[in-house]
């Protein structure tokens, strides 16, 4: 049994590495990016992600970093501005980056809006958008923010941006919701 445990960990991994890659290009197939501008997002984020991470000011955890077209969005919850500026100053000084855009809220102490509130709106507006056929919801990302929903993404049509943005205000519990959406030209 223990002679084979190798070979099935080795069998898993590249199971499990040929679906990822399987969802990058069904990921790439409905996109309105090409798939160059796609990578190049992707990049663009990785890095200003990575340097959040190395950074002693940024913390992680509190901020996470899209990029459409070179233009960065930065969202989440700060403890102070000076870390909100830092990040700012990473995402500005990335590579390929043109604009950089934030959605920020000081983080509370006594807010009624949890992990597990958010974690649920998050969960009911995917399957919204999953379901809804007339979006192609892979084009949509999204962030829950103390009971905030912040979307970002571009999309083929105006339409498909107002179906977006009202399956996001359908959710019971959410305070706001803040589209940085915008249709592809």
């Amino acid at each position: 049994m223990h002679r084979f445990f190798p070979i099935f960990i080795l069998m898993l991994t590249i199971a499990f590495g040929a679906v990822l890659q399987g969802c990058a290009v069904y990921d790439v197939a409905v996109e309105e990016r090409n798939a160059s501008q796609w990578a190049d997002d992707k990049s663009i984020s990785f890095v200003i992600e990575k340097e959040f991470l190395a950074d002693d000011m940024v913390k992680y955890l509190d901020f996470d970093a899209y990029s459409y077209e070179g233009h960065v969005y930065i969202i989440g919850e700060y403890e102070s501005r000076a870390q909100v500026d830092r990040a700012v100053q990473i995402a500005k000084a990335t590579e390929g980056v043109k604009t950089v855009t934030t959605y920020v809220l000081p983080k509370r102490a006594h807010d009624y809006c949890g992990t597990t509130d958010s974690l649920d709106i998050y969960a009911k507006l995917k399957e919204k958008l999953i379901r809804d056929k007339d979006i192609w919801s892979t084009n949509i990302e999204f962030e829950v923010v103390q009971c905030n929903v912040v979307l970002v993404g571009l999309l083929g049509s105006s339409g498909e941006i107002s179906r977006a943005i009202g399956h996001a205000k359908s959710v019971p519990g959410v305070r706001n919701v803040k589209s940085f959406l915008k249709v592809k030209r």
